[in-house]
C-alpha cells in the first residue's frame, strides 16, 4: 500500500466501484431533498473523498435516519476504534439504521455482521452505488451486501460539489493496488489498481475550482501505477502535465504518497518546473532497513529513498518530505531499527507518519516471528520524537521566509492556513482582518512549535 493511510477519525466527513451508472449520475442532478445520512469516516483521503460522495448519494436516495460508519483496516487499532464507535453510536442513537462500509468491512464482513448494533453490511464496490441506499430504505433489506473486490476491473470518478468546510478537496484518481505488501491488508479491501479517465479528472477539477476551491489533492491507493490499465498507459505525470495545461485555473496541487521508485521523467520535470505542484512529497517508505523493506516485499531499498529525496532537493531546494513508517515489524533488530531512525535525517524527511506494526490476519507478515508489544510502542514513540524533532527544524527554517498561505479559515481577524509545505500557520494583525484572497503572502516571524506565526506582506 502506498497511500498514507493515517489511522484518524474525520467527523463527517473511490471508488471500488465499476463504471458509474447513468442512474447514479441522473440521481445527483436532482436537488437534494432532505438532510444526508451522517457520516463517520475512518482512514485515508481516499475514504474522505468516498464520504463526500456517499453523502451526495444518501441525500439523492432519501435515505435518512442513518449513521454509516466509512472503516479502515490498516491497523487493529483503526478497527478497534470503528467497532467502539458503533456501539457508542448505538446507545446513543437507538433508533438510527446504523450502516457499515469500507475497507474493514470488506475484508471482515462477518465480523461487523454479527454484532447486533449494525443494521447492514456494504462493501467498497456497492458504497459507492445509489441503488445501495435506495434499497436500505426498503423494509427487510438485504443485511450483507459485500461482493468480491477482486472481480471489479474499472473505477469511476463520481462528481462531488465541494467538500463542506474546507480550503482543499481531494479527487481520487486511482483505486486498488497490484503490490502484495506482506503486512498489507488494503489490497483485498480495495482490489487491483484501476485508474481514472484524464477527461474525468479534468471535469472534476473545472467543477471544484468553479466551486472555489484553490487547492486539489490528488489521492489513491497507489498513485504511482496510475495509467497501467488505461489506453496508451499513461504515466501519473503524463496525467497531471496533461491535466494542469487543461485547468490552467487551478492554483495548487498537491500529492498523496508516492513510490520513490516510480516516478516516471514527466512528473520529474514537473517537480523542477511546475511552481503549481506544491513542494511537499509524501513517501511510502516503510522502513529504512535493506533487509527490513526485503521481507515487507517492497518495491524500493534505502538507497533508493535516499537517492530519491536528493534528487528532489537538487532540482527543488524548498521541497519538504513526509513519510509512512512502521515501528517494530516482525524480526526487527534494534540495528535495523537504528536504519529507520537515521533515514529520517538522511532524507531530510519533515512529516513522519508512524505506525505500530499490527499484524494483519491472512498476510504472510502475521506469520513471521513477532516482537513484544512492549518493544513496538517504544520503537513507535522514538520514532515519533524523531518526527517531531524534524519537524522542528523544518519550522526552524521558514523563519523569516515570505510564503504563500492557504487561508483555511478567516475568524475575527485570525487566520489559519497552511503553508505550500503544508506547514501549519496562524496570522493576526489589521491586515488579517481585512484579507479577501483565498491565498495570501506572509512574512513568517516565528515557530511556536505547533504552528508558525505570520504576517501579510
Amino acid at each position: 500500500m502506498t497511500s498514507s493511510a493515517e489511522t484518524q477519525l474525520f467527523a463527517t466527513d473511490n471508488n471500488t466501484s465499476s463504471t458509474c451508472d447513468t442512474s447514479t449520475e441522473a440521481f445527483l442532478k436532482k436537488p437534494p431533498a432532505i438532510t444526508p445520512a451522517q457520516l463517520i469516516t475512518f482512514g485515508c483521503r481516499l475514504n474522505t473523498y468516498e464520504s463526500e460522495v456517499m453523502k451526495s448519494l444518501t441525500q439523492a436516495a432519501g435515505l435518512d435516519n442513518a449513521v454509516i460508519i466509512n472503516t479502515c483496516a490498516v491497523t487493529a487499532e483503526a478497527e478497534r476504534q470503528a467497532r467502539q464507535t458503533i456501539r457508542k453510536i448505538r446507545r446513543e442513537q437507538p433508533n438510527a439504521k446504523i450502516i457499515v462500509t469500507g475497507c474493514s468491512a470488506q475484508v471482515n464482513p462477518d465480523r461487523y455482521n454479527q454484532m447486533t448494533e449494525v443494521d447492514a453490511v456494504i462493501g467498497n464496490d456497492d458504497k459507492m452505488k445509489i441503488g445501495t441506499y435506495t434499497n436500505l430504505k426498503a423494509p427487510g433489506h438485504e443485511r450483507l451486501k459485500v461482493n468480491d473486490i477482486m472481480a471489479v476491473t474499472e473505477t469511476a470518478l463520481h462528481l462531488v460539489s465541494g467538500f463542506e468546510g474546507k480550503a482543499r478537496a481531494f479527487v481520487q484518481v486511482q483505486n486498488g493496488c497490484n503490490h502484495r505488501c506482506t503486512f498489507c491488508i488494503i489490497p483485498y479491501g480495495r482490489g487491483n489498481s484501476r485508474s481514472v479517465a484524464i477527461g474525468e479528472i479534468v471535469e472534476q477539477l473545472r467543477a471544484l475550482v468553479t466551486a472555489g476551491y484553490q487547492e486539489i489533492a490528488f489521492t489513491g491507493v497507489d498513485i504511482t501505477a496510475y495509467g497501467e490499465d488505461l489506453p496508451g498507459a499513461p504515466t501519473l505525470g503524463q496525467m497531471i502535465r496533461r491535466v494542469l495545461a487543461l485547468v490552467p485555473e487551478l492554483p495548487r496541487l498537491r500529492l498523496s504518497s508516492l513510490d520513490p521508485v516510480e516516478i516516471d521523467d514527466d512528473l520529474w520535470r514537473l517537480i523542477a518546473e511546475e511552481p503549481r505542484l506544491m513542494p511537499h512529497l509524501h513517501l511510502s517508505l516503510q522502513a529504512g532497513d535493506n533487509m527490513i523493506l526485503k521481507r515487507m516485499k517492497r518495491r524500493h531499498l534505502r538507497e533508493d529513498a535516499i537517492a530519491f529525496c536528493k534528487r528532489a532537493k537538487d532540482i527543488r531546494p524548498d521541497v519538504a518530505f513526509g513519510a509512512d513508517l512502521i515501528a517494530g515489524f516482525p524480526t526487527e533488530t534494534d540495528d535495523m531499527f537504528e536504519n529507520s531512525l537515521r533515514i529520517v535525517d538522511e532524507c531530510d524527511l519533515t512529516y513522519l507518519h508512524v505506525f505500530p506494526y499490527s499484524p494483519r490476519p491472512g498476510t504472510p507478515a502475521s506469520r513471521m516471528p513477532q516482537l513484544q508489544g512492549s518493544v513496538i510502542k517504544e520503537r513507535a514513540a522514538r520514532l515519533r520524537q524523531k518526527g517531531l524533532e524534524a519537524e522542528q527544524r523544518f519550522y526552524d527554517r521558514l523563519v523569516g521566509q515570505e510564503l504563500s498561505i492557504l487561508i483555511e479559515s478567516n475568524e475575527h481577524g485570525i487566520i489559519k492556513g497552511k503553508t505550500d509545505h503544508f506547514a501549519p500557520v496562524i496570522i493576526e494583525n489589521v491586515a488579517a482582518k481585512n484579507a479577501t484572497t483565498p491565498i495570501v503572502r506572509a512574512r513568517i516571524t516565528q515557530n511556536h512549535n505547533t504552528h508558525l506565526e505570520g504576517l501579510i506582506v
